[in-house]
């Protein structure tokens, strides 16, 4: 309940701006979110490339606004442009959502998305490195999967993420899982209802697993988000019974989470990438992780209650 009500906070504007006018909450936001701009973004890449992968996330989400979305495009081909600058193409992707691209306009929304997207692509093929295409809640799988596809026609390393918690995964990952794919496969940050996902944790494992047998075991390129060690441990397993060596596959967590376990995963030769999410529009982003770990919630309160 506790989880449902944070999210559901994440879309009011109350809350909103109660969240975003206190000072005592930005220490907390700063553990998640890298900062508000590009030049915040490429100092966390240049730190964390040292010895892991990077991929950044431009924040925003639920665009209705058709120059808000060309907006993005720019602020990605900037951070690319950066990231090439700096000589951290190499070492750093980017992460996109298609909702910041315009999907969800009332007029060729799909459409002005896949535009949007192309570009962003084309920006990153020309500094070579690669764009992974997130995942948001239920209602608009079947509308990113077929952006994916559109994507992987001119630039086939495109990424895409499945969610385990979505009933449907098991199956996308069948389907997903050919020569080049490259997935990502999180458990699910969105309230999802009963009918479309699995809403007790032990069923969600159990969905990651069988997913994560899938992937290992095609001859795509796995992406494994997780930050619980247990299913990082089955991962390990399950990735020596296919044959896979450590470039075959990576792991990623979020940036500011268990930043010790990403790097023991790093020194023991994993390939290890942080999501690192940077921009003023974090407040959703912020809310979900909140979601996701009800320890923060504790100090998130005390730093409200003492506002002032």
């Amino acid at each position: 309940m506790l989880r449902s009500a944070l999210l559901a906070a994440a879309k009011s504007p109350a809350c909103r701006s109660l969240v975003e006018n206190t000072p005592p909450v930005r220490p907390i936001v700063d553990r998640f979110v890298a900062g508000d701009d590009l030049d915040d973004a490429v100092r966390a890449a240049a730190e964390i490339s040292t010895d892991r992968l990077v991929s950044l996330d431009h924040l925003g989400e639920d665009t209705t606004d058709r120059e808000q979305a060309g907006a993005t495009v720019q602020a990605y081909q900037a951070v690319l442009g950066a990231l090439g600058n700096r000589g951290l193409a190499g070492r750093a992707e980017v992460s996109v959502k298609l909702s910041a691209l315009g999907q969800a306009l009332p007029v060729d929304g799909e459409k002005i998305a896949l535009d949007n997207a192309r570009q962003i692509c084309a920006t990153a093929a020309s500094f070579g490195t690669m764009v992974t295409v997130d995942m948001e809640d239920h209602t608009t799988t079947d509308s990113t999967l077929s952006i994916v596809r559109d994507l992987r026609v001119d630039f086939p390393s495109t990424g895409a993420v499945l969610q385990a918690y979505l009933r449907r995964t098991e199956a996308d990952c069948a389907e997903l899982s050919g020569p080049g794919s490259r997935i990502r496969l999180c458990k699910g940050a969105y309230d999802e209802p009963e009918s479309v996902a699995f809403r007790d944790k032990a069923e969600v494992d159990a969905s990651y697993v069988r997913c994560l047998r899938t992937l290992l075991g095609g001859q795509g390129y796995p992406m494994i988000a997780t930050h619980d060690p247990r299913l990082i441990e089955i991962a390990e397993h399950l990735a020596v019974q296919a044959g896979r060596e450590h470039a075959d596959f990576e792991f990623q967590m979020l940036y500011g989470i268990r930043p010790d376990a990403q790097q023991r995963l790093a020194t023991r030769g994993h390939r290890m990438r942080v999501y690192v999410p940077y921009g003023a529009e974090w407040y959703p982003y912020f809310m979900r992780r909140l979601g996701e770990r009800p320890a923060n919630i504790a100090f998130f309160l005390r730093s409200l209650l003492s506002k002032g």
